[in-house]
């Protein structure tokens, strides 16, 4: 891989990292700042609240999913990006300022409700963008490898709000926690977003859309009309991503929730487990991606769908009598390690569907519906599993929808070998291809 290559995966990694910052942070923090937007009372209806003002980010990713895939497709992935970091810069501030209940009533709710909408606004668009810009900007047969630096970049944001939660719990009391110092994360998100949209501004485009032929001319590019003729990819996203965003949900931003309320573990101690366990898991990326371009995505797809299928509910079962670090560490990375099997390669996987006229599109609003379907919604349902005194619900749920996701990925075609260049054009597959490529088989 060329100096210009890792230049591009460096840029568009670094921006999809401070993204996640501001988009995990939310819910790694939300144990501090519940009850600050809400009455004092239930804990746990509080909780759920302000996770269901998290969720509601996710109903806007459809949204932000179309109007920055049509960005993405028609004007470059470049401006794609560079609107998706200004978005969410936006929404840290917000939150960041937001004033509490005792301070303005629910007018705090309305600021946060804002913020998150328009986080899901950037997020529906981050992730297409980021994963069509990797997919794209990859040297010949490294796709997986490139693409799998998105949950690198991804996690790496995790680690860095858990880092930060961590340093802010070992040196301020509970109360100011509470307080005011919930806020530290979103200031730091913000201050992240102007940088990164500086590097984005000065980021190169990726070949495979600089060279697109007709890419100024087509008029249906990149529109809903496009993404209807590729209507069996369109759902094949969505399917596909079910159980992965639903178990990569699970066991990251509501893992340290679950160990701290249901394995009564201390707040800090499951902020370290998360920590540890999501580091791991960071570095597993590009070993796994690398490995798919040997062997092919599905393999590994149905490694994870039926490691999950089988495995959640006995690890979540342990996980709530683990009791101390090293066990809890333990079944968190087995979990997370099964689930590398999807995080690693999706992105390219959903790339290698579409024709570059409409890939970002393509990507962007069917993965927006299905997290917003499943992924948005996964804490919020695991808590009103938890408030209706029937915890174990949750970990059926998860398996059942990576059960789906397996019958999906044994039916897929595989997508290693696709030309970027040459998908969805139709042509036969005896025509000329790029150097190297060989023809799909369905």
């Amino acid at each position: 891989m060329g100096r210009e290559q890792w230049k591009k995966i460096w840029v568009g990694s670094a921006g999809n990292m401070v993204e996640w910052f501001d988009w995990f942070v939310y819910a790694s923090f939300a144990v501090y700042f519940a009850d600050a937007f809400f009455p004092k009372g239930n804990d746990t209806a509080n909780l759920m609240n302000t996770m269901g003002i998290f969720a509601v980010g996710f109903f806007m990713r459809p949204v932000g999913g179309w109007l920055l895939g049509r960005i993405g497709d028609r004007k470059g992935r470049k401006a794609a990006l560079t609107l998706t970091v200004t978005l969410m810069s936006a929404s840290a501030i917000l939150i960041a300022i937001a004033p509490t209940y005792a301070a303005a009533g629910y007018g705090g709710v309305a600021v946060l409700l804002l913020a998150r909408m328009l986080q899901g606004l950037s997020v529906g668009g981050e992730y297409a963008a980021s994963a069509t810009y990797l997919t794209e900007a990859s040297a010949e047969g490294q796709r997986g490898f490139a693409s799998s630096f998105q949950y690198v970049s991804m996690t790496a944001g995790q680690l860095l709000g858990l880092g930060l939660q961590i340093v802010l719990q070992r040196t301020l009391s509970e109360d100011a926690l509470h307080s005011w110092a919930w806020r530290i994360p979103f200031i730091v998100g913000a201050l992240g977003a102007g940088i990164v949209f500086y590097l984005r501004r000065n980021m190169l485009e990726t070949e495979v859309y600089a060279h697109d032929e007709g890419a100024q001319a087509d008029p249906e590019r990149g529109t809903i009309k496009a993404l209807l003729a590729h209507k069996r990819e369109a759902f094949l996203v969505i399917a596909l991503t079910m159980g992965g965003t639903v178990a990569y949900y699970t066991y990251t931003t509501y893992l340290t929730k679950y160990l701290s309320q249901s394995a009564g573990m201390a707040k800090p101690t499951a902020s370290l487990v998360s920590f540890c366990a999501l580091f791991l898991f960071m570095c597993l990326q590009p070993f796994a991606g690398k490995l798919s371009d040997r062997i092919g995505r599905r393999p590994l797809l149905i490694t994870f769908a039926v490691g999950s299928t089988f495995l959640t509910v006995p690890i979540m079962m342990l996980l709530k009598h683990a009791g101390s670090f090293w066990p809890a560490l333990g079944l968190s990375l087995l979990a997370l390690v099964v689930v590398t099997g999807y995080t690693s390669i999706n992105a390219c996987v959903k790339a290698e569907l579409f024709p570059t006229g409409i890939r970002a599109l393509g990507v962007a609003l069917p993965y927006a519906i299905a997290n917003a379907l499943f992924g948005g919604t996964a804490e919020y349902v695991a808590l009103w599993f938890k408030n209706g005194g029937i915890e174990s619900g949750y970990y059926w749920y998860v398996a059942g929808c990576a059960a789906v996701s397996l019958i999906v990925y044994i039916t897929m075609r595989e997508t290693r070998t696709i030309d970027l260049h040459r998908v969805g054009t139709g042509a036969p597959s005896g025509a000329a291809r790029t150097p190297g490529r060989q023809p799909v088989a369905d």
